[in-house]
């Protein structure tokens, strides 16, 4: 049977699509964006979190280990990651709750029977299921068929994607995918490989593409002074949609709430280039792709 890494099943998200909506999120990413906010995301195995200023320094997280992984160091517990197989035991008994494992594997019917039992909420609302991740598609043969069972449910269906995969997998979701949001950081070549680790190349070509074959696009940009807040990116974000059907941008402003994830997963965070945009720049943008006749919200 087939099974996926899946990191949260998050319900009553109101920011991925319209309504009430469960976000699935799954791991594993082709890019690893400076200011990603799920950093969890980006491995395909699973990740450990250990958040120092919970931990008491109690030591039963090494006394329960069955693989010897975990010792006092200073004022930490560290993990010897090439010994530790995730059981979950240190995470059981972390009483002040220090320790949490990232990534679980279901099938689609474990991840289905999660998502149905909000039913009411996504018919009373408009809602639905969006998959995100990470990069949903990268898990392509599972993502196909969530999204033929939740159609076949009767369910509105959302696919969150960077567009760095093969277009095969694209056309592939489409056929059950109501609604994409498609994330566009930046257009420059080499400024997308120093910010995000891979070409964008594929994903500029992909957009195109996926515009021929789909009706439902939300094009997401995430906006980052000291990255993209430039007039400069805003006018070849427009040159590359031009022509498009692109139902809505959404502008997303810069924030540094999941620093702390990178803390407790042993990661700097460096966020020295990166700045909230000011309130005028983000105006700016907004007016910059509306005066050429596109729907324009912002963080969202």
């Amino acid at each position: 049977m087939m099974k996926a890494m899946i990191f949260n099943i998050q319900k009553f998200s109101l920011h991925d699509g319209p309504g009430i909506r469960t976000t699935v999120f799954f791991k594993g990413c082709p890019l690893a964006c400076l200011w990603c906010h799920n950093p969890e995301s980006q491995n395909e195995r699973q990740d450990l979190l250990y958040d120092r200023e919970k931990c008491v320094m109690c030591g039963m997280c090494a006394k329960v280990c069955p693989q010897d992984a975990i010792t006092a160091v200073g004022d930490s517990m560290v993990t010897d990651l090439t010994k530790c197989d995730f059981c979950g035991r240190c995470v059981i008994y972390c009483i002040p709750g220090a320790r949490e494992i990232a990534g679980k594997t279901y099938t689609v019917p474990e991840v289905l029977d999660q998502v149905l039992r909000d039913r009411t909420f996504y018919e009373e609302s408009g809602g639905g299921v969006t998959l995100s991740g990470g990069e949903p598609l990268l898990h392509i043969d599972f993502a196909e068929e969530l999204l033929r069972s939740l159609k076949e449910e009767g369910i509105h269906t959302a696919v969150d994607t960077s567009g760095a995969v093969p277009f095969e997998y694209l056309q592939r979701a489409a056929k059950y995918t109501d609604l994409f949001l498609y994330d566009l950081k930046l257009i420059a070549e080499e400024k997308h490989l120093e910010f995000t680790g891979g070409s964008n190349q594929e994903i500029r070509e992909n957009l195109r593409k996926l515009t021929e074959i789909h009706d439902t696009i939300y094009l997401r940009i995430p906006i980052i002074e000291g990255v993209n807040a430039e007039d400069i990116f805003i006018e070849e974000t427009l040159d590359l949609i031009a022509g498009l059907k692109i139902e809505e941008v959404h502008l997303l402003p810069y924030h540094s709430i999941a620093k702390h994830k990178y803390k407790k997963l042993g990661r700097e965070y460096d966020d020295g280039a990166m700045q909230v945009p000011p309130s005028a720049t983000m105006e700016r943008f907004r007016k910059m792709f509306t005066e050429q006749g596109y729907k324009v919200k912002e963080g969202v």
